[in-house]
């Protein structure tokens, strides 16, 4: 037996066969006869051990990382409000929630310092992908803020609703700025070519969506009144703002994939993205329309009928754009298997865009249930909300599994790479390239192709 070690970051035990003749009194026919045990060859692997060094780990953090809070917030939410009763699925739910409030303060950290460390914040902000993922910020947040008043206001906690209405002031800011400033510097600094077309362009835009649907949530907790009055007007403001700007962005997107199909097996998880808006668009509504019948009539007397038109309004149109949700989702569910027919999926950070908009869709189904009733939304809603739990639990493990290596913190040098994506001088064999680039990611032989 014997033991080499190959390099510092793994350690190869290698065990060859070993014979152990029989004695000599055995039959000449057995003598020959050996036992042969072999053990397979193990490699254990340091933390990290595919960067170069641990300050990698900072460089290389991207804002993408926030869409596992997404993902994970909205996991947590779901199985705490599942549609059939279970009490530990409640305590499950809640430590969901808890290892995503935790999960989003280490990754702000770890974003805080890679700004205040690299300075880039402006070159993340120009870079044609990098920037879109700058949207999950606030909608990692939002998820939070649900979790605390879905979750803690049954036991009664008296400052959950002015530390709610807080948050959701800070996701408001935040959902705003990333509507207003990064779409402006689309259009500005950027060169974004229609097949070469993705649907990140969403992320920032949907943040409005995701914030209107937060507000109806923490309008749920607050007595009728002034206070409540604004979070619902200012709410259907934002939900308003980032639907309109959402349909136009998938009508592009729709046309992309039908003039240059679907996008490359590395990114073709990103298909899912624009199921998003449609279930968070489709549940806020409705939950907006529920608490404007519960406060308009006292709060605006004058107008008192205001709250159930809104109301019935809400399911309307809730009910028509959950409808279209089904195509996109069945849509989204067909490319993802087809493209697996033809080939592995390689694993990265855009995995996380199937948790979060199959979750909308699930919480949409949910608001349809609570109005009408219905079984079978009943029924569509837990079996979503499985799915969302098993698909979580294997993208997680991946997770963990490629960020114990460090193949999901390789940094890239977003200062080598030109502002004006030129997509158009890339080849089939740089499709790969791209999806590294939606998460932050670029490969050095990307910047010598382009340089």
């Amino acid at each position: 037996m014997h033991t080499t070690v190959t390099d510092f970051s793994e350690t190869t035990l290698e065990v060859g066969t070993v014979c152990f003749p029989e004695p000599q009194s055995r039959a000449s026919s057995d003598q020959n006869r050996t036992i042969t045990t072999s053990i397979k060859k193990r490699r254990i692997h340091r933390p990290m051990h595919k960067l170069e060094s641990s300050s990698d780990i900072v460089r290389g953090f991207s804002p993408a990382w926030f869409t596992a809070t997404m993902g994970t917030g909205i996991t947590g939410i779901l199985v705490f409000n599942f549609p059939y009763h279970w009490e530990p699925l409640r305590y499950i739910g809640m430590a969901i929630a808890l290892f995503n409030l935790l999960l989003y303060i280490l990754f702000a950290v770890l974003f805080a310092w890679r700004l205040i460390w690299c300075r880039d914040f402006y070159s993340i902000l120009l870079h044609p992908q990098m920037s879109m993922s700058l949207g999950t910020i606030p909608m990692g947040l939002c998820t939070i803020v649900i979790s605390l008043v879905v979750m803690i206001t049954p036991y009664g906690a008296p400052w959950v609703p002015t530390l709610g209405l807080v948050l959701w002031c800070i996701c408001v800011v935040l959902s705003v700025l990333s509507y207003l400033v990064i779409p402006f510097t689309t259009i500005t600094h950027q060169q974004h070519l229609l097949d070469k077309m993705n649907a990140t362009l969403l992320l920032p835009v949907v943040t409005t969506v995701v914030a209107a649907s937060t507000g109806a949530v923490v309008c749920s907790v607050h007595d009728i009144g002034s206070a409540a009055t604004v979070i619902i007007f200012i709410s259907y403001i934002l939900w308003a703002m980032g639907v309109g700007l959402s349909l136009m962005i998938i009508t592009f997107y729709l046309v992309r994939l039908t003039m240059f199909k679907l996008p490359p097996k590395e990114a073709i998880v990103s298909v899912f993205i624009p199921l998003g808006p449609f279930g968070q668009s489709s549940y806020g509504i409705q939950m907006l329309g529920a608490e404007s019948l519960r406060v308009l009539p006292s709060a605006l007397p004058h107008i008192s009928y205001l709250g159930e038109v809104l109301y019935s309004t809400g399911f309307f149109l809730g009910l028509l754009i959950w409808s279209f949700a089904i195509w996109w989702f069945f849509h989204a569910s067909y490319s993802i298997i087809y493209t697996r027919i033809r080939g592995k999926l390689p694993f990265n950070l855009g995995w996380w865009a199937l948790i979060f908009p199959i979750g909308t869709f699930a919480s949409s189904s949910s608001a349809l249930w609570a109005i009408t009733g219905y079984t079978v939304f009943r029924v569509l809603n837990a079996i979503l909300n499985a799915l969302i739990l098993l698909l979580w639990v294997l993208v997680m493990a991946n997770t963990i599994r490629y960020a114990w290596t460090g193949e999901l913190l390789k940094p890239a040098s977003i200062g080598q790479l030109e502002l004006k994506h030129k997509s158009s001088d890339l080849s089939d064999d740089d499709q790969h390239s791209e999806a590294n680039i939606e998460e932050g990611r670029v490969p050095d032989e990307m910047y010598e192709r382009q340089n």
